[in-house]
C-alpha cells in the first residue's frame, strides 16, 4: 500500500511540536510496576540447556554520546497570535451613540437587538498560542536548525539551553516544503553537534534521538533505521524511517548515528492517536544542510523544475510500454512551454536515469530535480517506443510541482469493458483538446483499473485516439496490458488495463 494512502485512510501524519500542550500538575500520574522474577530449579535429568541470556555488551551504550552532544540540543518555545474565532462587526462606539445598530453583532432586526442596547459590543481579543519543539546548534555563534512547523508564524521564539540560559531567537528563514528552518540567538562559544552523511546510513543501524517530547527537555530515545528514501506529502524529502520513539515536542531535534554524528532531523510520525506508534520520520541531514545554507544566505530556497507530471511505473504499465521491469518515472503530462516540452519530452515517456543515475522509483525524480539549481542542464535517459534515448534539459525555477496520483490497478477496451464515443466538436473546444473518447459505461477490467464514466481516453500505448476503431486496434495489438492516457478533470495519468 502506498504510504500516502495510509495517511488518508486509517492513519494520519502527525506533525510534531508547536502544538499547544496543557498538563495540569495535579493531573500528572506516574505508573510504576514491580518486576517479578521466577526461577525454575534445574532437574537432574534435564538434557536441554536453558537459552543463553543476551550479553549486555551486544546492546549499544548511548550515555557518552548524550553527555557529549546533549548540550548542543536546545528546547524551543514559541508564542503565536491566534485571531478570535468570533468574527463579528461591531462598532467601536467612537460616534458616542450606543444604539442597537452600533452594538448588536446580529443586526438591527435581530430578536436579540434589545439585549445590546446601551451595551457596547467588544470583539474578543486574539489569544496567544504556545508550543514547544527542539533544535540543535550548528554554529558556535548561535545558528540553530529546527523544523519549519515549529517556528513558522511565531511572534516570539525563545531558546533554552541545557544550562538553563534563555535567549530570544530571530527566525532567519523558513522553508515549509522541506520543513527546515534556521534561527539565531545572540550568543558565542556555544557547543555544537557534529554533522554526518545520511547517504551512508544503513537500514538496521542503531540511531539516537534527543529532544523535548511533551516538553520534557533533553530526553534521549533510541531505535533502528527501518527504511530510507520514504517520500511523503511534499515529495521533495527522502525521509529516513525509524522506530525511534518520537512524540510532540521532538520536532526539530537531531537524529544521531553511533558515531555521534547528526544524520537527520526528527520531523513526523504516523499515528492514530497523535502519539508515537512505532513509525517515525526524519529529514536527512544532507537535504537539511543544503536548504539551511540557502536560508542563511538568501532567506529563501530555490529549486529546479522540470515541468512534468509523473506517476509510478507499475508492472502493468511496464508490460504496456515494453519495459523489462517496473522502474523510472512515467510522464503523464508535460507543462506547455516548460523546460521538458522545450527539450522534446512527451507524455508517455519513461524517465529511467538522471545524469546517469538510475531511478528505481518515480518518487526519486522530484527529490533529485529539486536539489539542482535552476538554469542547470541535466541529462535524462528516457524510454520511448521500446528504445532508450538521451535528452538534455535546462531546468527552470520551481514554483509548484505536482505529482499525479498513483494510477492504482488496470485498464480498458471492447475486451476491456468500455463503452466509448468520440468527443463532439463543441466538447473538444470546451476541453481544449483534439480527439479523445468519452467513457459512457465501464465494467470488467476497465472498472477494476479504476476508470469511471465521464473519463476521457486520449491515447492507447502512446498513440492518440480519435475513434473506437483505433482503440479496438490498439487492444488487439496489446499483450497482457494496454496503457491508456486518461483525463479526469484537470488531471492526466496513464492507467494500465488488463486485456481480457
Amino acid at each position: 500500500m502506498n504510504l500516502l494512502s495510509l495517511i488518508k485512510k486509517p492513519l494520519i501524519a502527525a506533525v510534531l511540536g508547536a502544538a499547544t500542550i496543557a498538563v495540569p500538575v495535579g493531573a500528572l500520574y506516574v505508573a510504576t510496576s514491580a518486576a517479578t522474577t521466577t526461577a525454575a530449579a534445574a532437574s537432574p535429568g534435564a538434557a536441554t540447556p536453558a537459552p543463553a541470556a543476551a550479553s549486555p555488551a551486544m546492546l549499544p551504550d548511548f550515555s557518552t554520546m548524550v553527555q557529549r552532544y546533549g548540550p548542543a540540543v536546545v528546547n524551543i518555545s514559541v508564542v503565536s497570535k491566534v485571531s478570535a474565532s468570533l468574527n463579528s462587526q461591531g462598532d467601536d462606539n467612537s460616534d458616542g451613540n450606543d444604539s442597537p445598530n452600533d452594538n448588536n453583532p446580529f443586526g438591527p432586526n435581530s430578536p436579540f437587538a434589545p439585549f445590546f442596547h446601551g451595551q457596547p459590543f467588544r470583539m474578543p481579543q486574539p489569544q496567544p498560542m504556545r508550543g514547544e519543539g527542539s533544535g540543535f546548534i550548528i554554529s558556535p555563534d548561535g545558528v540553530i536548525m529546527t523544523n519549519a512547523h515549529v517556528v513558522n508564524g511565531a511572534s516570539e521564539v525563545t531558546v533554552r539551553l541545557t544550562d538553563r540560559r534563555e535567549y530570544t531567537a530571530k527566525v532567519v528563514g523558513v522553508d515549509p516544503k522541506s520543513d527546515i528552518a534556521i534561527i539565531r540567538i545572540g550568543a558565542k562559544d556555544l557547543p555544537t553537534v557534529k554533522l554526518g552523511d545520511s547517504r551512508t546510513l544503513k537500514v538496521g543501524e542503531w540511531v539516537l534521538a534527543i529532544g523535548a517530547p511533551f516538553g520534557f527537555e533533553n530526553s534521549a530515545t533510541a531505535g533502528i533505521v527501518s527504511a530510507k528514501g520514504r517520500t511523503l506529502e511534499s515529495g521533495y524529502v527522502p525521509f529516513i524511517q525509524t522506530d525511534v520513539p518520537i512524540n510532540p515536542g521532538n520536532s526539530g531535534g537531531p537524529l544521531f548515528n553511533m558515531r555521534g554524528e547528526v544524520v537527520g532531523i526528527n520531523s513526523q510520525i504516523y499515528s492514530r492517536s497523535g502519539g508515537y506508534m512505532g513509525v517515525s520520520f526524519s529529514i536527512p541531514i544532507d537535504v537539511a544542510m543544503q536548504v539551511g545554507q540557502q536560508l542563511q544566505t538568501t532567506g529563501h530556497v530555490t529549486r529546479g523544475r522540470l515541468g512534468v507530471v509523473i506517476q509510478s511505473v507499475t508492472q502493468g504499465l511496464a508490460d504496456s510500454f515494453g519495459l523489462p521491469q517496473p522502474q523510472g518515472a512515467l510522464v503523464s503530462s508535460v507543462e506547455k512551454g516548460g523546460p521538458a516540452e522545450r527539450a522534446g519530452i512527451e507524455s508517455g515517456d519513461v524517465i529511467l536515469k538522471l545524469n546517469g543515475q538510475p531511478l528505481k522509483d518515480s518518487s526519486e525524480l522530484p527529490v533529485q530535480i529539486a536539489a539542482v539549481a535552476p538554469g542547470t542542464s541535466v541529462n535524462l535517459e528516457i524510454w520511448r517506443n521500446h528504445a532508450t534515448r538521451e535528452v538534455a534539459v535546462k531546468l527552470g525555477a520551481m514554483e509548484e510541482q505536482r505529482t499525479a496520483a498513483n494510477a492504482g490497478a488496470h485498464q480498458e477496451g471492447g475486451r476491456l469493458g468500455l463503452a466509448v464515443r468520440p468527443l463532439t466538436a463543441d466538447e473538444q473546444r470546451g476541453a481544449n483538446m483534439k480527439g479523445g473518447l468519452v467513457v459512457e459505461h465501464v465494467s470488467g477490467p476497465a472498472a477494476e483499473a479504476g476508470i469511471q464514466p465521464g473519463d476521457v481516453v486520449l491515447a492507447a500505448n502512446g498513440s492518440p485516439l480519435n475513434n473506437a476503431d483505433e482503440l479496438r486496434s490498439a487492444v488487439e495489438k496489446s499483450k497482457g496490458h494496454i496503457a491508456l492516457l486518461i483525463q479526469r478533470g484537470e488531471t492526466r495519468l496513464f492507467v494500465p488495463v488488463r486485456v481480457g
